[in-house]
């Protein structure tokens, strides 16, 4: 759920607006003037900020110049909400980085609609960012290859061979090590106390998978499972840790893996959200089409168990099985066994909500 700051020294206005707000299923949270609104903001990072230009204490414009000097809220998103319609003051607060200006009154859906658009804006920069990292990935691991193959590194460093449905690692345990897949494909999931799993990230031949838990130094937060027969590296925790304290391209590039990492999690969680069972599902099929399909291949086809695919939607299997039926039915998928062939790519990704 995206987090709404809303700095207003009205009353009726801040009510009735964080009412609004809330319906449209945002968290909101309100401040009666800037300097209120800059406190909540350093304790609890919003997504996006609407705020009111003349308030006591401190106004908008204030409030506005603070973001852009404090590293931790800079790049959030800052729409005006004021009665001033004047040209000057829109182009002041314009020239000072503001991304909108409403004024009031106003219609709730103008109020939406600059959000949603504010909020997409800033999905779509943090993606275009992740496609940068993916095209490092295979530099990178050329990178730490020179490493691995050579003395610089321990003399276990061996090809280990995984069976289907084979753990690499459980949710819990002490990282110990730092995989490279050479070949098959491998998903990370969650489970809750029902024992349901939630896919996490998918990981393909070329892509590195357990190395948040060594940088953060913590317990694995995931489990690693071959979702078919595959072939992985492992590095060494020390050795990772030497290699990025020693290496300044290799550190560099892995932080923009992780910014990769992110993005795509955020665009996924956010999916998860908000769109329809049909809408996720077919999501779910063009995400396994964008990691893994080859690039001679004219169509995609993935044998994935319906389980797998279910828990990377987020639903359950007998639903699942239902939608894929239904795409079958129009001609957007076709279904042998446990293989899948997407036909229509252009429907299930203009499939609306």
């Amino acid at each position: 759920m995206k987090k709404i700051l809303l700095i207003e020294d009205s009353d009726d206005i801040r009510e009735t607006t964080a009412e609004i707000l809330e319906l449209a299923n945002y968290e909101v949270i309100t401040a009666v003037n800037g300097k209120d609104g800059v406190e909540k903001a350093i304790q609890s990072r919003p997504d996006i900020v609407i705020c009111d230009i003349m308030m006591p204490v401190l106004d908008g414009y204030g409030v506005l110049h603070i973001f852009n000097q404090n590293p931790d809220l800079q790049g959030i998103p800052f729409i005006f909400l004021t009665a001033k319609t004047e040209r000057t003051d829109f182009r002041k607060g314009m020239e000072m980085g503001a991304d909108d200006y409403l004024t009031k009154p106003f219609h709730e859906i103008e109020l939406l609609n600059a959000i949603e658009s504010r909020l997409k804006k800033v999905e779509q920069l943090l993606h275009g960012a992740g496609k940068v990292a993916h095209e490092h990935l295979e530099e990178l691991y050329s990178e730490a290859n020179k490493y691995r193959d050579l003395t610089d590194l321990s003399s276990d460093r061996k090809v280990s061979t995984l069976k289907k449905k084979q753990i690499v690692y459980s949710e819990g345990d002490e990282p110990i090590k730092f995989y490279f897949l050479k070949s098959g494909k491998i998903k990370t999931y969650k489970t809750n106390r029902d024992g349901k799993e939630f896919v996490t990230g998918l990981y393909n031949e070329g892509d590195f998978f357990g190395h948040i838990a060594i940088i953060e130094n913590t317990d694995y937060q995931e489990t690693a499972e071959a979702l078919e027969d595959s072939q992985i590296i492992g590095i060494p925790r020390g050795d990772f840790m030497e290699l990025l304290s020693k290496n300044q391209q290799v550190a560099n590039k892995f932080i923009k893996l992780l910014a990769n990492n992110i993005a795509d999690k955020e665009t996924y969680l956010l999916g998860m959200a908000y769109n329809s069972l049909r809408k996720r599902v077919a999501d779910g099929l063009l995400l396994l089409q964008k990691k893994y399909k080859a690039e001679e291949s004219t169509k995609f086809t993935m044998k994935i168990s319906r389980d797998d695919l279910a828990s990377i939607v987020g639903t359950a299997t007998e639903s699942l099985i239902r939608t894929l039926s239904e795409f079958k039915a129009d001609k957007l998928i076709e279904i042998s066994g446990s293989e899948i062939t997407i036909i229509d790519e252009k429907k299930l990704a203009n499939l609306r909500n």
